[in-house]
């Protein structure tokens, strides 16, 4: 197992009928901006709970973010915080308003073109404003880590970036608030974690053996609750489940001290920026086929999954592999998404342009080993076919 050190100031407060706990963690002076995506928080009165329990505190509100947070979107945010001197934010959806939150929190007193945060992938952050979260959607895990991803419209960039200063300094996780999410926004969020978590695992061993198990486990669990989420969207032990295999998915723990990939998420955000597949599906395109194309430099990990988390332990090796390759499509097939460029109307002639982006922004080296190029992400695209 690798050297590594682990953080994580994130506070979680988890269950039903949480939401009033901001009147204890949001600070008593605080001038707060909640930052918030579509309608769906309003109508289903997550956000008339939210002005309850903040009381008389000074608030203001930023709507709008989109499914994949814009940086020309969260520059208003930025520009609203400034001009009316707000000191705390708050975010309540999923993902993509937490990723944008984390943007508009570093970049408010960032002393340059606040791009150059996403640039140095975070490198030059020297601080951000305090914010929490009230999470909605159970799928990116930002609610719990310091990662953010922004795209830019102008130049069709869709880049990330960490630091230790956007930490969530709390996030609570009410699973009732997720009933009423749409079956195509509880099947992406299965997706999403599930990659997460292979992103992290799937990689070659380092006698990382707690991260390991940990990681099948929180495997095996999606593979159960998915369904179910699906068919019994009311079940409260299973969105509980959900909500909180989300969050572990992406908290850090199960990457500390491993080897970690990526190349799957790289991938398809250039296809979320140049097609706009939401950012699950390019997911479940990319994998198996990356999966297929790398087989040899994950052969250890592919077999140990194969037989940890599949239970396939007949037929020689390559069949394994190929069975927990197969396997893995399936799920995310049996959940409603797809996992085909041919699905999303895409075909060869999309390739190149996709190669291109992948250049322009530097992903010429990616995976576990950086040994994904071009041409090898060539071949993960043309296999995804």
């Amino acid at each position: 197992m690798q050297n590594f050190e682990f953080h994580n100031p994130t506070k979680i407060v988890f269950g039903s009928a949480t939401i009033p706990r901001l009147a204890d963690l949001v600070p008593g002076d605080a001038r707060v901006l909640i930052l918030c995506g579509g309608a769906s928080a309003e109508k289903n009165g997550t956000l008339a709970e939210v002005r309850t329990a903040l009381g008389e505190r000074l608030v203001q509100e930023f709507g709008g973010i989109e499914p994949n947070p814009t940086y020309e979107t969260l520059m208003h945010a930025v520009e609203q915080v400034r001009r009316e001197k707000l000191d705390f934010l708050l975010a309540v959806g999923g993902g993509s308003v937490i990723d944008g939150s984390k943007f508009v929190a570093a970049a408010v007193n960032f002393p340059a073109d606040p791009w150059e945060i996403l640039l140095s992938h975070g490198q030059q952050v020297a601080s951000a404003l305090p914010f929490g979260t009230v999470l909605t959607l159970p799928a990116t895990g930002s609610e719990m880590n310091s990662g953010s991803v922004i795209t830019r419209r102008a130049t069709q960039a869709k880049l990330a970036f960490m630091s230790p200063h956007v930490f969530p300094q709390f996030s609570i996780l009410d699973p009732t608030r997720t009933y009423t999410l749409p079956p195509q926004q509880i099947a992406n969020g299965v997706v999403d974690a599930y990659v997460h978590i292979i992103e992290q695992y799937l990689t070659y061993p380092v006698g990382g053996m707690a991260q390991d198990r940990f990681a099948e486990g929180l495997l095996q669990t999606l593979i159960e609750i998915g369904p179910q989420a699906l068919a019994t969207p009311d079940d409260a032990d299973v969105r509980a489940n959900l909500m909180w295999v989300a969050t572990l998915a992406l908290n850090g723990l199960i990457g500390s001290g491993v080897p970690q990939d990526w190349a799957t998420h790289m991938i398809g955000h250039e296809l979320t920026v140049a097609h706009g597949i939401e950012h699950a599906r390019t997911l479940a395109i990319v994998l198996p086929s990356l999966l297929n194309v790398q087989r040899a430099d994950k052969r250890a990990k592919l077999l140990q999954y194969a037989a940890r988390v599949w239970q396939i332990t007949s037929g020689d090796e390559e069949q394994r592999i190929d069975e927990a390759i197969n396997r893995t499509a399936q799920f995310f097939e049996s959940l409603g998404v797809k996992t085909r460029l041919a699905d999303y109307g895409l075909a060869r002639a999309a390739i190149d342009p996709l190669l291109a982006q992948l250049e322009a922004h530097g992903m010429t080296a990616i995976g576990e080993h950086q040994n994904i190029d071009l041409p090898v992400s060539r071949k993960i695209l043309e296999g995804a076919l």
